[in-house]
């Protein structure tokens, strides 16, 4: 009992004499939860999402007692449309569950979408001599839409989590003190790093990819090797981004706050699970600072939409541009010692 009592009062010692990991363990939970109150404010999360279509024109109109009332329904998201080729893709991607046009008394169903099913009879129940429309294309499953942001979910943290830790690690172990003694670089330690998470971030997702689509068969429009590319500066931005967050601390727990700080926002805004459609512009602005969106929307547009990477030039554009800032910080700020400053 002696010796085990010496371990415990000098691993609580260790931890609490952490100041870093200590204050990080005590704001974590409240920036957490200070963020959920701000994203989920009122309500919460909508249970669905409706589009109605030519809203802008009839905004000038006065709307009827039943549309009103329906608008008035709690839990339901209402997004406004002038354009009907792009509410139509929107409901084939599962961006919205149903589309209403009050004008025509018509409104479109994707037949895939198990949300559509519960919302088409919601809407019924309030509305009658509506006619039922089904999107002309063949339909996008819930299960090709969110591929693209399982994937790169999971190439997130392989690369934040996979690099942070390890950098980390050989800080503590005075590994890379020894490597200081040699010609290599800070640039060029980073650089190998990076080489090496890419590598293994790439391959591992294309295994998975590959054996997935043997069961599921994907639902694929564009071309595997702009998916790939897509894929690879995604990795590079957030190993770069991963690099960063490791390139001075020397605590393991500290690091795995910030890794935690930097993927859950991601995770939870730029649209993995659902999408973006119909959110406040603020939230929108904010995501558009996440590496996680710009990978999640240039791979689903690849896949549901068959873009080509001129298409989404501006997604690859940002990646490149937070890579560059990422990586060029991350070799500055790092440090190759175990002591603390």
């Amino acid at each position: 009992m002696k010796r085990f009592w010496a371990v415990f009062q000098a691993r609580n010692l260790e931890f609490f004499r952490d100041r870093a990991s200590l204050g990080w363990n005590l704001l974590f939970p409240v920036l957490l939860l200070a963020g959920f109150s701000f994203i989920f404010s009122g309500d919460g999360r909508p249970a669905y999402k409706i589009g109605i279509l030519n809203q802008g024109q009839a905004l000038t109109q006065v709307q009827s007692p039943i549309e009103q009332a329906f608008r008035a329904t709690k839990h339901i998201e209402f997004v406004d449309y002038g354009s009907e080729e792009k509410a139509l893709r929107k409901l084939d991607q599962h961006g919205i569950d149903l589309l209403i046009s009050y004008p025509t008394k018509q409104y479109w169903l994707n037949t895939e979408s198990p949300q559509g099913y519960l919302a088409e009879k919601i809407f019924l129940g309030s509305h009658q001599n509506f006619t039922r429309l089904e999107t002309n294309s063949a339909g996008v499953r819930y299960v090709d839409w969110v591929l693209p942001g399982i994937l790169a979910m999971n190439m997130m943290f392989s690369s934040l989590f996979g690099v942070g830790y390890v950098i980390v690690r050989y800080r503590k172990n005075s590994v890379l003190k020894r490597l200081k003694a040699t010609p290599l670089s800070a640039f060029e330690f980073v650089s190998a790093q990076l080489a090496s998470r890419l590598f293994i971030v790439m391959f591992m997702s294309s295994v998975v990819y590959t054996g997935c689509n043997f069961f599921f068969d994907f639902y694929m429009q564009g071309s595997y090797l702009d998916l790939f590319i897509v894929g690879a500066m995604g990795a590079i931005c957030l190993i770069s981004l991963g690099l960063l967050v490791a390139s001075k601390s020397k605590s393991e727990e500290l690091t795995g706050g910030l890794l935690n700080m930097t993927s859950w926002p991601m995770m939870l805004l730029s649209g993995v699970w659902f999408s973006l459609e119909g959110a406040p512009q603020a939230l929108k602005t904010f995501a558009d600072f996440l590496p996680l969106t710009h990978l999640v929307t240039g791979a689903r547009k690849v896949i549901t939409e068959g873009a080509s990477l001129a298409d989404i030039s501006y997604h690859l554009g940002i990646l490149a541009l937070m890579s560059a800032v990422f990586l060029g910080l991350g070799a500055w700020l790092f440090d190759w010692h175990t002591e603390r400053k």
